[in-house]
């Protein structure tokens, strides 16, 4: 965004802040008085009102409000990852080792959303990673990083529009795929070109739905675990027989195997976990980003702990690893473990009821593939990585252009309909199966190079409106995993016999990332990495530090147990 000034008086301030900068660098004194340094100091300017700020800005508006924003990055944890996904790791790794994954590979996102949460909540922008990745890395790097995680987003839209109705088809299959395809994909394109304040709402409503079906499925498998459904108490039965390992994969020794399967759970896991970083996407759209956005990443721990780790215990303690429903190829659904677990427990009803759970996720899965995808074709073209055309927005700051360009990649989901479109379209899934793990990797080395251009810059982090915990150990961490996971997610391709077309499969995303990444290297003639004396802290900070934000407050008991909650 623009600040509020004319164009003379805009480029007067840059120029002041630039000499300013310059300063830093040769005159102690000015380096002592930084060391105070208060982010909510005004420009030499008169403060502008909020009202006039939105209304003489173009582009996106900051209609997300706090409880939005809580939510959506609630909601982009709880997916088809969760309700299906885990299904894997469970055969593979067992109750006990596919845990251990989840717990572990849960530590690395809470680095990455460390990381993320103190860039995003000094520099709120939309768009914010791929953002960080062009200023405080490279042009180049973030060029690759932007349009490997906006192609990942519209082909995921594709295959949760083919999905939707292969859900439905567990009640019934009366109304042909196509149809289904066709009806939401009109209906999903229409509800992004509303403005975003709608988006915001519709995911609250959708994630708190989320919310209150997992917290009633962990409440029902405690109980039945303990005794209360008509097979009786499950206790721990499964973690004796058949345990709780689980017989792993590919090798022939049992230790090995076992240790072979725990890593693949491992990675699943990592893809499972993907859509937590979606609060920086959020972030140039938020109101009193200052507020809400540390408000939603301070609650990742919690998130994680609570609907993966406890809902992954219970579900082991109620599906034994070798449920051949696991293995279902019925239903889309038939395979979930949480539709599984309420099967064995003996209850008729609540497994129909789960399914619309599910099918309300993937169609919100797919609302939310078109919006995060059209806010980064927006900050690419932004950045000046995509043609201008894609920062064209309305009135109410929707991004239409990249809105639609991201949405034609749903005629995608009929490749489902065709001979052999299913293959194709699981290559697609491969080019941007990693495109996550790119993403988590730069915010980690981003947020690095951050941190050493504040240092440099004689900023104390202290005086940050967020300080991340543990740094920079946990983003050396989380940077060091990453490097080990994007390297062998794809190792069952070199063993027993190394697979030429599986090896292709998992890796073609990794190098598809180096080629855009080469292409804008040459185009741009940019730094391999910027130097430290050049790193923009500046831009989209100063607008944000001069915007006075009026607080919702509460009108009634719900409101206010939201904002208690949240």
């Amino acid at each position: 965004m623009d600040i509020p000034t004319s164009n003379n008086r805009k480029q007067e301030i840059l120029n002041k802040n630039k000499n300013h900068s310059n300063e830093i660098l040769t005159e102690p004194e000015h380096l002592e008085q930084l060391t105070h340094f208060s982010f909510s100091e005004e420009i030499q300017s008169t403060q502008e009102p909020k009202e006039q700020y939105e209304s003489e800005t173009h582009g996106v508006k900051r209609q997300l409000k706090q409880r939005h924003i809580a939510m959506i990055a609630l909601g982009g944890t709880i997916g088809t990852g969760l309700f299906i996904g885990i299904a894997q790791p469970l055969m593979n790794a067992g109750p006990v080792g596919s845990l251990i994954a989840y717990l572990f590979m849960g530590t690395v996102i809470f680095s990455v959303t460390q990381s993320l949460g103190e860039m995003v909540t000094l520099i709120p922008v939309t768009s914010s990673f791929t953002v960080f990745s062009t200023r405080f890395l490279s042009p180049a790097l973030g060029a690759a990083n932007g349009y490997m995680y906006w192609f990942s987003w519209a082909v995921t839209f594709a295959v949760e529009l083919s999905v939707v109705g292969q859900i439905i088809f567990f009640w019934t299959e009366q109304v042909p795929l196509a149809a289904w395809i066709s009806i939401f994909w009109i209906i999903l394109i229409t509800v992004n070109m509303f403005p975003v304040r709608y988006y915001g709402e519709i995911e609250f409503w959708v994630a708190f739905t989320k919310v209150i079906s997992i917290m009633g499925f962990i409440l029902f498998c405690i109980c039945i675990v303990c005794g209360a459904g008509p097979v009786g108490a499950f206790g721990f039965r499964y973690w004796k027989s058949p345990g709780p390992w689980g017989p792993g994969i590919i090798s022939s020794n049992k230790y090995e195997a076992r240790f072979l399967g725990w890593v693949s759970s491992l990675i699943n896991a990592a893809f499972t976990y993907q859509g937590t970083e979606l609060v920086g996407v959020t972030a140039g759209e938020a109101a009193n980003p200052r507020k809400s956005v540390p408000k939603a990443i301070k609650k990742v721990v919690a998130r994680i702990l609570i609907f993966y780790i406890l809902s992954l215990f219970l579900i082991g303690l109620l599906v034994p690893y070798n449920d051949p429903k696991l293995v279902s190829t019925e239903t889309y659904v038939s395979k979930s473990p949480f539709i599984i677990a309420i099967q064995n427990a003996g209850v008729s009803v609540l497994p129909s009821i789960f399914n619309g759970v599910i099918l309300l996720t993937i169609i919100s899965a797919g609302n939310s593939n078109v919006y995060v995808g059209s806010r980064i074709l927006y900050g690419l073209a932004k950045d000046g990585s995509a043609p201008k055309l894609f920062k064209k927005t309305t009135k109410s700051g929707v991004p239409y252009v990249s809105v639609l360009m991201t949405s034609l990649f749903g005629s995608l989901a009929y490749l489902e309909l065709s001979v052999g479109g299913g293959k194709a379209f699981e290559w697609l899934l491969n080019v941007v199966s990693i495109a996550g793990f790119f993403a988590w990797l730069l915010i980690s080395l981003a947020h690095i190079r951050f941190m050493k251009a504040l240092r440099y810059r004689g900023i104390s982090r202290d005086d940050l409106p967020y300080k991340a915990i543990c740094m920079p150990w946990l983003a050396y961490y989380a940077v060091f995993f990453m490097i080990i996971i994007i390297i062998t997610q794809g190792f069952t391709s070199f063993t027993p016999t190394f697979n030429k077309v599986e090896f292709v499969a998992s890796y073609i995303s990794l190098f598809l990332f180096i080629v855009i990444w080469l292409v804008f290297q040459i185009w741009r003639k940019c730094r391999i990495i910027w130097k430290i004396e050049d790193i923009d802290i500046d831009t989209d900070r100063k607008e944000i530090d001069d915007i006075t934000w009026e607080e919702d407050k509460p009108q009634n008991f719900v409101q206010k147990f939201w904002m208690v909650v949240s």
